[in-house]
């Protein structure tokens, strides 16, 4: 039985290159999303992995005709006064907006080691150089005295030995990492000294309505390009996609806006009208034949991750100590050998000291707390979000063909 679930765990390992080392929500603070985020442009981008996104067409026909096309007599049609005067109006206000705005848009700039040379690896060396990997954007969220806090993408920061902040007046400053969540693909940055810049204010992104303008800030294409804005609208106040992190498949929720969101700009801002910031510039779907769709972080949950990073440097979930596997992602011969008749649900792939003595390797959980679970995401997301170390949680499971209530207490990540 061993060797059998020796090959799921090589089959997951290899095929969805999900880290299971350590544990069941493969939470790791230093993983990043493997999705298509609009980082700077560099080799091995990996692709977003979607969920129910159906590519379809839309036709547009006309079924009536208005009525004064139905006579043969012409009608005169009184000329349209349009007030330039207002006009004028609203787009000097949406100017002052955006130039008030775009100073706390700022680029980040990933520092890494230098790959070592042939001879560094010959000798026995590795490179103590490092080089400018990538740039992102980020946004200034707070000040607090001396010190400024500034909000970006966790795979912006990812893999870095340096950070440094390119401000909108061309100094480059050094930046220290508060901490960073893979999970939501949020990470916060710590500056010291006085900038003179102001904050960027929160919106409640529970709010925003379909069709309302939002505009992206951000470096697209990298620092050369800072501080481009591109006008949009919220296409969807929320959206679930899936996407696959070193951290775990996971479910984010975002915002849909077609405001152009390109490589450089992910940790920047979208913002409404008022100049307020709604998201955080994350993903977008890279491919020939999709236009103007990009995903954003709500600020509500921004706000909610990144008051735990300045806090903890981290984000603390509750840890149940399995390994997942779902059931669609097993082989049917793996499955066959296991002798797993379900055909939904999640594989019990890996127990720790604790987790053991409540579950045994092979079983299938169905449901928790009633709520039925199909993939180790869904198992994740509920869990997240309905509960807390502490809790304890009833899980529906399926132990050698035959259904089982199991009851566990949950702990914290830090009790792992």
């Amino acid at each position: 039985m061993n060797s059998d679930f020796n090959k799921i765990i090589l089959f997951v390992s290899q095929q969805m290159e999900v880290a299971m080392e350590q544990n069941n929500e493969y939470y790791n603070e230093n993983s990043h999303l493997k999705a298509q985020h609009p980082k700077q442009q560099k080799a091995g981008f990996l692709k977003m992995v979607l969920a129910g996104v159906v590519g379809s067409v839309l036709t547009l026909g006309v079924t009536e005709l208005p009525e004064y096309f139905s006579h043969d007599e012409a009608k005169t049609i009184s000329p349209v006064t349009v007030d330039n005067t207002t006009t004028s109006k609203s787009t000097s206000n949406l100017s002052q907006m955006l130039e008030r705005v775009s100073p706390a848009i700022v680029g980040v700039i990933n520092i890494q080691q230098a790959p070592s040379s042939i001879y560094d690896i010959l000798s026995g060396n590795r490179s103590t150089d490092t080089t400018p990997a990538g740039t992102g954007s980020g946004v200034i969220y707070q000040v607090d005295g001396n010190n400024t806090y500034i909000v970006t993408n966790n795979h912006v920061v990812e893999g870095a030995k340096e950070l440094k902040v390119k401000l909108s007046n061309g100094k480059t400053i050094d930046a220290e990492l508060m901490g960073t969540d893979a999970l939501t693909d949020i990470a916060v940055l710590k500056v010291t000294g006085q900038l003179n810049i102001k904050p960027v204010a929160f919106a409640d992104s529970s709010k925003i309505r379909i069709g309302e303008p939002v505009y992206a800030i951000g470096n697209p294409l990298g620092l050369e390009l800072a501080g481009t804005v591109t006008e949009g609208i919220v296409s969807s106040k929320e959206r679930t996609m899936k996407v696959e992190t070193s951290a775990g498949n996971s479910s984010v929720k975002v915002i849909q806006t077609d405001a152009a969101i390109n490589p450089g700009n992910s940790g920047g801002a979208l913002i409404n009208t008022s100049g307020q910031l709604i998201g955080i510039n994350s993903m977008k779907i890279s491919a020939n034949q999709v236009e103007g769709i990009g995903f954003a972080i709500p600020s509500n949950d921004t706000k909610t991750i990144i008051e735990q990073l300045v806090k903890n440097g981290k984000v603390e979930r509750p840890y149940m100590g399995l390994g997942l596997v779902g059931i669609s992602d097993v082989p049917a011969e793996y499955l066959k050998e296991l002798k797993i008749t379900q055909t939904e649900g999640v594989v019990v792939a890996q127990t720790d000291s604790v987790s053991r003595t409540k579950f045994n390797k092979g079983d299938v959980i169905t449901a928790i707390d009633g709520h039925k679970v199909e993939s180790d995401s869904d198992v994740r997301n509920y869990i997240y979000t309905h509960h807390k170390a502490g809790d304890k949680v009833k899980f529906t499971v399926y132990r050698e063909d035959k259904k089982t209530e199991v009851t566990m207490t949950l702990r914290s990540t830090n009790s792992k």
